[in-house]
């Protein structure tokens, strides 16, 4: 021992403390190979990815449109005596809307009636005059020129009695006039005129405006080239729809594809296409802009991956890391279409059964030996 000191004496001491740091470093690595060798699987989380059906749908901007509308006007002139309605309020067909003065009306008719009353009159004279001349011609005690003229007076007092008729209904229906009713049922908007207005026939500007707003339409651009993409695809026009309201909410109701031109606007490529929906809760009104979801493709078989399994390369490419039947990890280039609410609808590249690595992603790599957990996915997706 002593001569072993003695021997380390003699060497320099830079050799002496390199020789013990090399010992060392060698029982490290000794100890950090045993401890790789001992480390268990990293535990990932995946998803088994199912082959689900998926609408494909396109998003448009649309405008609400009234299912009916009707602007009141006045049919005959005068003055208004009483408005019937709140305004903003829901009106019924036949409600009674304004009035207007209706003497002169009820004057009119009085005149015709009684006019009626002096062609009946006047035909019943002519009646017996040539009921009278017709049986004294049989004796030669008149002329046939008398008789004929008895009969031609006959008749032109029947024709007076139908112009009479004429005159007495065109009167009645002026008088009808004079209520102004609700043509159909909605909500009516404000007045343009007050009571003690002066109104007439040939006015320009409508009294109100009656809206029905339950159904509604919605008006749609579609570009052509989905409009032709959805007859290819055998998709019916008479798709759903959905509408994304101008605040961001989604409306709580489907509605219908109804209507669609069979030409396109040469200014912006587009065809219009109308949704009706039923609009219950009114949310909907005239003019309102809104986004409205178009199913334009249906596929019965998809496979959507969730998006956080999905990695982009610095190329642009997108890739996939898969956990095969051996617990190895696999890398998968894959091909990938639109993305569907949180969910990638892929092309190409993985299928159905294919457990997709969805966490721990950055504790693995192509070919480790991993432990899986498997996490609930959802078994359909519309966009």
């Amino acid at each position: 021992m002593g001569r072993t000191i003695a021997s380390l004496r003699r060497w320099p001491a830079g050799l002496v403390i390199g020789g013990l740091m090399l010992g060392l470093a060698g029982c490290q690595d000794s100890s950090d190979q045993s401890s790789t060798a001992n480390r268990p699987p990293a535990a990932v989380d995946v998803v088994t990815l199912e082959s689900v059906p998926v609408d494909i749908t396109e998003s448009y901007a649309g405008r609400v449109a009234a299912y009916r509308s009707a602007e009141i006007r006045p049919q005959v002139g005068g003055i208004i005596l009483a408005r019937k309605f709140e305004e903003g309020s829901h009106v019924a067909a036949g409600d009674l809307l304004y009035q207007i003065d209706p003497s002169l009306y009820k004057a009119e008719l009085a005149s015709a009636e009684s006019e009626l009353a002096l062609a009946e009159a006047n035909a019943q004279s002519a009646r017996l005059l040539a009921e009278r001349y017709r049986e004294l011609v049989k004796s030669s005690a008149v002329s046939r020129q008398e008789a004929d003229n008895a009969e031609a007076a006959w008749k032109q007092a029947q024709a007076q009695i139908q112009a009479a008729k004429a005159s007495v209904q065109s009167a009645r229906i002026n008088l009808d006039y004079t209520r102004i009713t609700a043509p159909i049922s909605g909500i009516i908007s404000r007045s343009s005129v007050t009571e003690g207005a002066l109104v007439s026939a040939a006015q320009s500007s409508a009294l109100a405006t009656i809206r029905q707003l339950s159904p509604v339409y919605v008006d749609i651009r579609q570009p052509a080239s989905s409009v032709m993409k959805m007859k290819r695809s055998g998709e019916d026009l008479t798709a759903d729809v959905q509408l994304r309201l101008e605040d961001g909410s989604l409306l709580d109701e489907t509605g219908t594809l109804k209507f669609s031109e069979s030409s396109v606007d040469e200014g912006t490529g587009t065809v219009n296409v109308r949704a009706q929906f039923d609009n219950s809760q009114e949310l909907l009104l005239p003019g309102m802009f809104v986004r409205a979801n178009v199913v334009v493709e249906h596929l019965d078989t998809a496979i959507l991956a969730p998006q956080q399994g999905i990695t982009r390369l610095p190329n642009g490419a997108a890739q996939a890391l898969v956990v095969n039947a051996d617990n190895r990890v696999e890398s998968r280039p894959v091909e990938l279409g639109r993305a569907i609410a949180d969910r990638w609808l892929v092309l190409s590249g993985l299928s159905a059964g294919d457990k997709l690595i969805i966490g721990g992603l950055q504790k693995v790599s192509a070919g480790a030996t991993v432990t899986p957990r498997e996490q609930a996915a959802t078994t359909a997706a519309t966009q």
